[in-house]
């Protein structure tokens, strides 16, 4: 092993170790990450809320037993080999040993740590950004027609992953245009790699075309009720917070892509780099959506402060560029990690505020920053399911009905009685519904908001009715939830089900 390798290898080992300790043990898992499990027991090319490279993960994640270190592995994994592959882009961009600590230090004390402590796709789409971006380095540096169906490989996968990758390219391909590089455009190879792209992401877009295109509701839900609320001047303040550390490699990445004689021939980036900004501040978009775009211009600023410190001949200034991200991330440690306890948290609220991270998707400021309440209470909820579960008579004929898709994930991983699966009209859900059983017992989870009618509304088409329990950690989103249970059904609850799946369906 060389010392590039040693040093590069120490930071892997230091991505992982920190991905595991960022998380104080009283947080459990985030409401998305169990509708995302759940998904490796219904496998298809396409789901109502993400493509299917999700699920493949899922179900890697199901072999090894589901358990939490699993869960947590694969984002801090993709989180590792996004170091790599910055590592790798410096070394094409001919950075020294320098270049290559400063890159690695950058994108190891940065947002993506923060990132990589959830399952979600997010983790993957930027290692799937920087490694389209680091191909097309070697394509503008070789012109060998293998590295665009690499990248169109990375496109297809990334596209799988998570459909935000598409902007890579509606800012990309503009940015190309503007430069020496629309040659491209008129190669062969550039068409047989679109061709080969359209072929691997065809399986998803048949699945979209047979389901009405479910994604454009979904775009049209989160721009309504989360994206609505999102302002101009937060998304651009979220990006000056996600790499605060290593804010002066990316501004000095943009300014050599200018006048730096050797990143000419990469001018397209700049541009690349406007493009992409522009189209996620028009479209409102979250600020995270964007992350993806930087860890290949950390490279390009790693590469090019490398020759500038080398000639002034100052090493004090190489440590003190290696320092800076590693300082800046010592506060940020205290406050955008689900480290510190909730009350913790309340007795500092101020600080937590001041950088934004009580306002959740509606707008409004809470207790916690949202992530973190999505993390709590959801062991309490199937515990409590359960043991109403265990209290029925019929209980395999009992249907376990959630108001979203968090609860019945939830229950579904949680519950000891793996007989127990619960669904919800929400999200991907409303697709598994076991239409072969006939119900007859119901245990029904509302929201705090919308459990006031339940019994008198749900009620008189049971035999007997009851709220026997509800969530009671005041940090938790779900905080007030409430379990019902109707047992004994005078109608025929299966007939209502298809009528609820259809109604949604064609709302849809």
């Amino acid at each position: 092993m060389t010392k590039k390798q040693a040093i590069l290898f120490c930071f892997v080992i230091a991505k992982f170790l920190l991905q595991y300790t960022l998380i104080s043990p009283e947080y459990e898992l985030q409401r998305d990450e169990f509708l995302h499990l759940d998904q490796a027991h219904h496998l298809a090319w396409g789901y109502l809320s993400v493509p299917p490279v999700t699920s493949w993960i899922s179900s890697v994640i199901y072999f090894f037993g589901n358990t939490v270190f699993w869960i947590r592995f694969f984002p801090a994994l993709f989180g590792a080999l996004t170091i790599i592959v910055v590592w790798k882009a410096i070394q094409e961009l001919n950075g020294s040993l320098f270049a290559l600590i400063l890159g690695a230090t950058a994108i190891l004390f940065s947002a993506l740590l923060r990132l990589n402590i959830l399952y979600q796709p997010n983790s993957l789409d930027v290692l799937c950004w920087t490694s389209f971006y680091f191909i097309f380095i070697k394509y503008i540096n070789s012109e060998k027609p293998r590295w665009l169906l690499i990248a169109a490989f990375i496109f297809a996968f990334g596209f799988l992953n998570k459909y935000n990758i598409v902007f890579l390219l509606i800012g990309l391909f503009p940015a190309i245009l503007l430069t020496e590089h629309r040659r491209i455009f008129l190669r062969r190879e550039f068409y047989i790699s679109l061709l080969l792209g359209a072929l691997l992401i065809s399986p998803n877009i048949l699945w979209q075309y047979t389901h009405n295109f479910t994604v454009f509701h979904h775009l049209k839900e989160l721009t309504d009720t989360q994206l609505v609320n999102v302002g101009r001047g937060d998304f651009f303040k979220d990006q000056l917070l996600f790499f605060i550390g290593s804010l002066f490699v990316i501004i000095a990445a943009l300014y050599a892509l200018l006048v730096y004689a050797p990143f000419k021939k990469y001018r397209f980036f700049f541009w690349s780099f406007c493009f992409t900004l522009f189209i996620f501040t028009y479209l409102r978009a979250k600020g995270y959506y964007a992350i993806g775009l930087y860890p290949i211009y950390i490279s390009f600023g790693s590469a090019y402060l490398d020759k500038i410190l080398i000639t002034s001949g100052k090493r004090y200034l190489q440590v003190i560029a290696i320092l800076i991200p590693i300082i800046l991330f010592i506060p940020m440690y205290n406050l955008v990690f689900p480290n510190k306890s909730p009350h913790y948290i309340l007795k500092n609220a101020d600080s937590y505020k001041a950088l934004g991270l009580l306002r959740w998707e509606d707008g409004k400021d809470h207790s916690l920053p949202q992530d973190f309440a999505d993390m709590l209470g959801w062991k309490e909820l199937a515990q409590k399911v359960e043991a109403a579960y265990s209290k029925l008579p019929n209980q395999d004929q009992t249907l376990i009905l959630c108001d979203n898709y968090g609860q019945a994930g939830a229950i579904n991983y949680y519950a000891k009685n793996k007989k127990i699966r619960a669904v919800s009209f929400n999200s991907d859900y409303i697709t598994w519904f076991d239409l072969n059983k006939r119900y007859l017992n119901l245990i029904r989870i509302k929201n705090l908001e919308g459990k006031n009618n339940e019994l008198a509304e749900t009620g008189p088409f049971f035999n007997s009715a009851s709220a026997t329990d509800s969530i009671i950690n005041p940090f938790a989103r779900e905080y007030g939830t409430t379990i019902f249970v109707f047992k004994g059904a005078k109608i025929d609850i299966n007939k209502r089900i298809k009528k609820e799946i259809n109604e949604h369906i064609n709302y849809r």
